[in-house]
C-alpha cells in the first residue's frame, strides 16, 4: 500500500524530478529493502560473477552510482549504473524524460548527463559490493577522440566494479550509433579490451547493443566479437529505439529513445538472432519491455542468461523486481527446469 501511495505521488511530478526524488528515498533509506530473492534454480553464473538471480537492473536508473549500496539491497541479482563519461557533462536541455502511461512506456533524451569519472569512481570504491556492480561506458558529446574515451572510463573504474559495458547503442549522442559499425566497432573492442589485459583488477567486458539493426548488422556485431575471441564476456540487448510505430500516449513524438513495453517484441527478437548467430558461445542479457514474470521468461527462452529492467520500475515499484524473482522460479518449476540455464534458448525458433 505504501508501495501504490509513493507511486501516485511520483507520477504526479515532472518525471526527472520524480527520478530524482526516487534516489533520494533509497539514498536516504526510506525504501524497503530485502535483499536479493534467491533459490539454487535461480542462482547463476555470468561471465564467473556470481547473481544471486537472474534478475538486473539496467543502466541509467543510477547515472551517478548515489544510490548502489541500496540498490544491491532491492532484490536484484545484479545492478548496473551509469552512464559514465571521462568529463561531467550537462546532457541535453529539459525536459528530456518524458511517461507514455498508456503505453506502459518512457521516452528519454538525457544525452548521458552524469558527474563523470572520478565522482562516479570515487563513489563506486566507497561502495561495499554486495552483488556485482557493472559501469555502462559512455563518450562525451564534445570529445576529439569517443573510442579513447570508453578506454578512460574503463581504466578509471574497473578496479571499483564486476563488468564494464561497451555503450555505442544509446540515441541520444549524435553518431554515437555510427561506432555499431563493424570498423569502428572493432577498434573500440580492441582498444578497450587492450586496457582490461593490462589492468591489475579487471571487469569483465560487456557490450550494449541498439534494437533499430538490420539482420545483416547483427551479423557484423557478431562477426566483429567472434574475430576478437576473449574480449566481450556478455552481449545485452537491447537499447532504446526509435520506433515510434503503435504508440497512443500524447509524448509519443518526443524525440529520445523509447522505452518500455513497446520495446519487448523488437529487443526480443534482436535476442533471440544474437542466440541463433553466436549458438549460446556468449552469455546474453536481455533487456526492453521486461515487467513481469512471464516477460522475464520469453526473454530466457529468447536466448538470455539474464535480464534487465528500468522502465517497468516506474510503473509497478521496485516489489516489482522480487516478484519478478519469485514468479519465474515458479515458471522454472513448472517446466521441469532444474536450473534457469536450462531453459536458455528454449524458445529461440518462436522468435526468429
Amino acid at each position: 500500500m505504501l508501495e501504490r501511495l509513493g507511486l501516485k505521488l511520483l507520477r504526479s511530478v515532472d518525471p526527472e524530478r520524480a527520478h530524482g526524488l526516487a534516489l533520494t528515498a533509497l539514498r536516504m533509506g526510506l525504501t524497503p529493502l530485502t535483499g536479493p530473492y534467491t533459490t539454487p534454480r535461480l542462482r547463476t553464473q555470468i561471465a564467473g560473477l556470481d547473481l544471486p538471480n537472474p534478475v538486473g537492473l539496467a543502466a541509467g536508473f543510477d547515472k551517478n552510482a548515489e544510490a548502489a549500496k541500496a540498490l544491491q539491497r532491492a532484490g536484484f541479482g545484479f545492478i548496473e549504473v551509469g552512464a559514465a563519461t571521462p568529463r561531467p557533462q550537462p546532457g541535453n536541455p529539459r525536459p528530456r524524460l518524458f511517461r507514455l502511461t498508456e503505453d506502459r512506456a518512457a521516452i528519454n533524451r538525457f544525452g548521458f548527463n552524469n558527474d563523470g569519472m572520478d565522482a562516479i569512481a570515487d563513489r563506486l570504491a566507497a561502495t561495499p559490493r554486495e552483488i556485482p556492480i557493472g559501469l555502462n561506458l559512455g563518450a562525451n558529446k564534445d570529445s576529439a577522440d569517443r573510442l579513447e574515451d570508453f578506454a578512460a572510463v574503463y581504466r578509471r573504474c574497473a578496479p571499483h566494479i564486476d563488468f564494464a559495458t561497451i555503450n555505442v547503442s544509446s540515441p541520444n549522442t549524435e553518431k554515437l550509433r555510427d561506432l555499431q559499425g563493424k570498423a569502428a566497432l572493432a577498434e573500440i573492442i580492441k582498444r578497450v579490451d587492450a586496457v582490461r589485459r593490462t589492468a591489475e583488477d579487471p571487469a569483465a567486458l560487456f557490450l550494449k547493443i541498439a534494437p533499430d539493426l538490420t539482420a545483416q548488422d547483427i551479423e557484423d556485431i557478431v562477426e566483429v566479437i567472434l574475430d576478437a575471441p576473449g574480449s566481450i564476456s556478455a552481449i545485452i540487448a537491447t537499447n532504446t529505439t526509435l520506433d515510434r510505430n503503435g504508440l497512443h500516449s500524447a509524448h509519443g513524438g518526443e524525440k529520445g529513445g523509447l522505452s518500455g513495453q513497446p520495446l519487448f517484441e523488437k529487443s526480443t527478437r534482436v535476442l533471440a538472432q544474437l542466440h541463433a548467430l553466436t549458438r549460446g558461445t556468449i552469455p546474453l542479457i536481455g533487456v526492453g519491455g521486461v515487467a513481469s514474470p512471464e516477460q522475464a521468461y520469453a526473454k530466457i527462452r529468447a536466448g538470455a542468461s539474464a535480464v534487465q529492467l528500468y522502465t517497468g520500475l516506474v510503473y509497478g515499484g521496485l516489489s516489482l523486481v522480487t516478484d519478478i524473482a519469485k514468479g519465474l522460479d515458479t515458471l522454472l518449476e513448472r517446466d521441469g527446469h532444474a536450473h534457469v540455464s536450462d531453459a536458455t534458448g528454449t524458445g529461440v525458433s518462436e522468435w526468429t
